[in-house]
């Protein structure tokens, strides 16, 4: 299959780029478009492939480079033209999550969709992870019954949540998105997924608590570099992080500091660029800690917890029905799973790579322990996704290979339903309320499918 990559950032360039280089048995890599030239050289420059500026031309020489597929990983405000722009040159594309920033893109797009029959899949790459498909393959065989309860913790990470939603790309709702659908999308798709349908009800809370100036330290200036008084025992001081922590590492995030990655040209590029300004001096607006209640058909009810003030970058889930009980860490790749019936026992053909019994609690219910492995390494730092990003990109070639872009677990239907949920929450969580979600969709002009 011969791809194009339009936007050779750190998802364009790390996650899918690096894929397509890394399996040409199954993938040539032929354009990549990207406005700074050093991003799009860097990829180019392994692939061989032919270096655009912007997308509209590499889009226009489409014909005479034989495309077969487009992966669009722009900023998230230029999502919505480019993939109206490849859905009306025929093309098949991934595009990055979140789809849109805002409602209105997000049903501009769906509305695309419904009128020229576009062959689309979304970014969201945790339920390509073997910890996720494991855990959907148990749930969906009953083995803990019809689901009660689904609760989710997506931990970001102290150091991913300054580096991406106070001193990145994703820092302002405006610039950008909101943080429930930046970064919470995949979950909202997770549980989406798992219990089958959309929700009924949703309801959030949370705020932007920690990162603004009313706790910036006495002193503290706009840089870290700058003099700052409390360097020394401050958790973000950016060079802690980008020079010390990450001195090995010269791929992802690092080399979004710039193209020189040694250690002079970080300290230079934090002096006065972005990723090195103080936590408490951005422009930044997204909430940094949040929890959303949903109620699903037939009673399931769901929560999701975001913090950025976790010590891990990992999720935990625990999923109840009356037969049984489910736990994970997507880190570590454990599982456990304790079935209240006697001699109950697990699906067969998990992909795990251990598995044990154990009798436990006063009724001596069997508990389960697996421990899935991720199918590929990951590429630094917060990056990869458990194997997720690689799955992705598997299933995307595999379906411009059959033909089936936007079915099954491609489909554009989830996706959306899981985008539609974030902009309600964030609605709720604005407006303090509970939202209605059909009632909330039908204002709004969408049923949720394309």
């Amino acid at each position: 299959m011969r791809l194009a990559v339009i936007g050779a950032g750190g998802r364009g360039r790390d996650a899918y780029g690096r894929w397509a280089v890394d399996h040409p048995d199954r993938t040539t890599l032929v354009a990549v478009a990207d406005p700074d030239p050093s991003r799009r050289r860097a990829l180019a420059t392994t692939s061989g492939a032919r270096e655009y500026a912007d997308w509209r031309p590499l889009l226009a020489d489409a014909t005479g480079l034989g495309l077969d597929g487009v992966v669009i990983a722009t900023p998230d405000n230029e999502h919505v033209d480019i993939a109206l722009a490849v859905a009306d040159a025929g093309l098949p594309f991934l595009l990055e999550k979140p789809a849109a920033p805002s409602l209105s893109e997000l049903e501009r797009l769906a509305r695309h969709v419904r009128t020229s029959r576009a062959r689309l899949a979304i970014g969201h790459v945790l339920r390509f992870t073997p910890f996720w498909r494991t855990i959907h393959q148990i749930t969906s065989a009953l083995t803990l019954g019809p689901l009660m309860t689904v609760e989710v913790r997506e931990n970001i990470g102290f150091w991913h949540f300054a580096h991406s939603y106070v001193r990145g790309n994703w820092r302002n709702a405006t610039a950008s998105s909101p943080m429930v659908l930046a970064k919470t999308s995949h979950d909202l798709d997770l549980i989406r997924w798992l219990v089958g349908s959309a929700p009924e009800t949703i309801y959030s809370i949370g705020e932007l608590g920690w990162f603004h100036r009313g706790n910036a330290p006495v002193g503290a200036p706009e840089h870290c570099l700058d003099g700052c008084p409390v360097a020394d025992s401050c958790p973000f001081y950016a060079p802690r992080y980008y020079v010390e922590a990450l001195a090995e590492q010269h791929g992802h995030p690092v080399h979004l500091l710039g193209p020189d990655t040694s250690a002079t040209g970080r300290l230079e590029a934090l002096r006065t660029g972005d990723y090195g300004r103080c936590v408490y001096r951005c422009d930044n607006d997204v909430a940094d800690h949040q929890q959303t209640t949903m109620l699903f058909p037939g009673g399931v009810t769901a929560t999701l917890t975001a913090s950025a003030f976790t010590a891990e970058n990992t999720r935990n889930v625990s999923i109840s029905g009356p037969l049984g009980q489910l736990n994970g860490h997507m880190e570590s790749g454990e599982i456990t799973v304790d079935l209240f019936s006697p001699g109950a026992t697990l699906p067969t053909g998990l992909p795990t790579l251990t598995q044990h019994a154990e009798a436990k609690g006063p009724m001596g219910h069997t508990r389960y322990t697996l421990t899935v492995a991720s199918s590929a390494t990951d590429l630094g730092d917060h990056a990869g996704h458990a194997g997720g990003d690689a799955g992705l990109m598997a299933a995307f070639v595999t379906a411009l290979t059959e033909d089936t872009v936007g079915q099954g677990q491609l489909s554009f239907s989830t996706a959306l339903d899981a985008h539609l949920m974030a902009f309600a929450a964030e609605e709720s969580r604005l407006r303090g309320q509970r939202v209605d979600f059909p009632a909330w969709l039908a204002i709004h002009g969408t049923d949720g499918a394309p």
